[in-house]
């Protein structure tokens, strides 16, 4: 999908350039027009459009201006950006939560309510889960994120829209980088690009492991992938997509009760020891992209499949025949196809169409063991689960006049579920079912254009999400197909104003959100979570992002959000901090030296529906030092940051109504992070 107007091949892809000196891929710096694309919507694979008269809150960031990291937790490539939420559990084996506006909250472990997408292929599974732990983050140059009404177009699950996206190989290079952290973390990248006159191939490679912060934390991951770029004439490419990434050993030290994160948040509960928590994930996916513009239409088809096995041990026995055990083995497949195509007439230039289809399919062969102690013992569920989803959307924008900009779409969802239970005994009944869902979204927006560098917008719409497989895969009592779950509808509002001069650039938001049965968490024991909806939910809100240079040698970034989040009783949203704040200030010295000092607030958050517990709000300091050095065609780049300068004890996430009270994940303490990037331009 694609909105506004103007045509751009991602062969020319726009990013939000760093600091001279800090250009984080091999070739030469951009060119002054390719510059001119900093502010641009990217929403296909082939095209994007000026966000500054997109009546939608888009916020458009290079990755290069976000602190060094060992890029294991994908809340690095999104800090500062306003209305996100990034829950950074310090647990591996649960992966980093991430809400925006309230939406994805109730995720127990990987990202609901919000769709993620790599490159135009969609990253979130076909019923809306997905887990960033997957993507190698090394990869993306640029993070655009779409929230409000405008999201409600993608289809399902669209609380908002995350796009990360990776530049095309301009050079033949070589890269690698080492890093290493606290707690014996060690991290290797390693990447090699070649290009020909019509053709590109990339190779990537990660591996990395540590000890983490608390007993029974460690971690090892190894991810590898290949790109191949493919110019079949001078409008047509050809992009092939292969990815591997497997996590052997991810243990789980499990989240801490209230008291117990206070008396020490590097505890681990003693049940991780006895039932040996941990979790084993084999991610593998290869995809397959055509894109062809010419001046006045654009088209491009994306097609994917995937497997996913996941083998998970649980801190309980989950030896009951009404149950569903306590070693989970989910051995999952998926695959689609989305396809897209964009008209402008000639003889009528002031509007645009763009329309798509897309068609995903998704099987989970899911079994469940008791745990003997860290030990697969007899089979406690047998089921195959599965989800096929169609939707079809048109968009239409029209420029009445040159500082006008209205934009309407509508998408039609269908996603049908089947669960056919295969373990059946006179204490286990079949519980065998089926489900089907189907909604239209759209949205209406307006942008009026004040002057050159001022806009403001307007817009409303109507959104839809599904419950996912795994969310209808429990139940309170007994096993099978949770068919009293259903899907949650949401109304949206959305009014805000743009700022853009040659040194400041701004944007404020004012939101509201109404949903209709609300899905939320119920219960949530030991791993294992069952959910529900909830009558009605209301969230409203503000968010503001600033970005100046102050000086020659200094500039800041910053952004404030405001989500007030509540049940129809008045109770807070789980999950949800009512304030957040960012501010980053940068000064360099020199062109080849960078230094940020970076401040993070957020509010204390509701930790279950009775709001009786919640996670205190803190604040944290970070800073870094960057260096560059180059040598004829070798690029030196060491790097040094310490995380948590104050070393604040502070609660990373919570586990929304956890049964057994532990519901504080416990954030990082003081850690010095180091590493180093070499490039060499052959």
């Amino acid at each position: 999908m694609e909105v506004g107007a103007g045509y751009y091949s991602q062969r020319q892809y726009g990013l939000c350039l760093p600091a001279p000196g800090f250009a984080q891929d091999s070739s030469a710096a951009l060119t002054a027009a390719e510059q001119a694309q900093i502010e641009r919507i990217e929403i296909t694979a082939t095209r994007r459009v000026a966000s500054q008269t997109t009546p939608a809150a888009v916020t458009n960031l290079a990755t290069s201006e976000q602190l060094p990291g060992l890029r294991i937790d994908a809340a690095e490539l999104l800090g500062g950006i306003a209305g996100i939420q990034s829950d950074s559990r310090a647990n591996y084996a649960q992966d980093t939560r991430i809400t925006m506006r309230g939406f994805g909250a109730r995720s127990a472990f990987g990202v609901r309510g919000v769709l993620l997408r790599l490159d135009g292929v969609p990253l979130s599974m076909p019923d809306g889960q997905a887990q960033t732990s997957s993507i190698l983050l090394d990869e993306a140059d640029n993070v655009q994120v779409i929230r409000g009404p405008l999201a409600a177009i993608y289809g399902n699950a669209a609380g908002g829209v995350i796009h990360w996206r990776s530049l095309t190989p301009r050079a033949t290079a070589t890269q690698l980088d080492l890093m290493a952290g606290g707690n014996d973390a060690r991290r290797a990248f390693l990447q090699h690009d070649w290009v020909g006159d019509d053709k590109a191939l990339r190779l990537a490679g990660a591996t990395f492991s540590t000890d983490g912060p608390r007993p029974h934390n460690s971690a090892e991951r190894h991810q590898v992938a290949a790109r191949w770029y493919q110019d079949l004439s001078d409008s047509t490419r050809l992009v092939v997509r292969l990815d591997n990434n497997n996590a052997p050993l991810l243990q789980d030290p499990s989240s801490l009760t209230p008291a117990a994160w206070r008396e020490d948040p590097t505890q681990t509960v003693e049940r991780a020891f006895t039932f040996n928590t941990r979790k084993r994930i084999h991610h593998q996916q290869a995809s397959v992209s055509l894109e062809h513009e010419s001046a006045a239409q654009a088209a491009d088809i994306s097609a994917w499949r995937g497997w996913r096995d996941v083998e998970q041990y649980l801190p309980f026995p989950g030896a009951d025949l009404n149950g569903d055990g306590a070693v989970i083995d989910l051995r999952r497949d998926f695959t689609g196809i989305d396809a897209n195509y964009h008209l402008r007439l000639p003889n009528l230039p002031d509007w645009q169409l763009s329309t798509g289809l897309q068609l995903a399919e998704q099987n989970d062969r899911r079994y469940g063991y008791v745990n003997n102690f860290g030990v697969r013992g007899e089979v406690r569920r047998n089921d195959d689960g599965s989800v096929q989803t169609e939707s079809a959307y048109a968009l239409l924008q029209w420029q009445p006049q040159s500082n006008w900009q209205v934009m309407t779409g509508v998408r039609y969802n269908q996603a049908d579920f089947q669960v056919d239970d295969y373990f059946i005994i006179p204490e286990n009944p079949d519980d065998s079912g089926s489900a089907s869902m189907q909604q239209l979204s759209w949205m209406l927006g307006v942008n009026y254009a004040i002057s050159d560098q001022w806009s403001v917008f307007i817009s409303r719409g109507n959104g839809f999400e599904t419950p996912t497989l795994t969310e209808l895969a429990y139940r309170n009592n007994g096993t099978g197909l949770n068919t009293e779950l259903g899907p949650a509808t949401n109304q949206q509002w959305e009014i805000g104003s743009k700022w853009r001069s040659d040194r400041v650039q701004a944007a404020l938001t004012l939101f509201h959100i109404d949903t209709a049965n609300e899905i939320v968490v119920d219960q949530s024991n030991d791993g294992r979570t069952t959910y529900t909806n909830a009558e009605q939910t209301s969230r409203e809100g503000l968010e503001l992002s600033v970005a100046a240079d102050l000086a020659e040698q200094w500039s800041t970034r910053a952004s404030a959000t405001y989500t007030d989040a509540r049940y129809s009783d008045g109770a807070r949203l789980p999950g949800v901090a009512r304030q957040q704040a960012y501010w980053q200030l940068r000064w360099q010295p020199a062109v080849a030296t960078r230094v940020q000092l970076v401040g993070e607030y957020r509010g204390n958050v509701a930790a279950n529906d009775s709001n009786d517990v919640f996670a205190p709000a803190h604040t944290l300091w970070h800073v870094a030092v960057q260096q560059q050095w180059r040598y004829d065609g070798l690029q030196l780049q060491p790097w040094l940051k310490i995380h948590n300068l104050t070393d604040r004890d502070y609660v990373g996430s919570v586990v929304v109504n956890q049964g057994s009270g532990r519901a504080f994940e416990p954030g990082v303490g003081r850690e010095l992070q180091v590493g180093v990037s070499l490039n060499y331009l052959w």
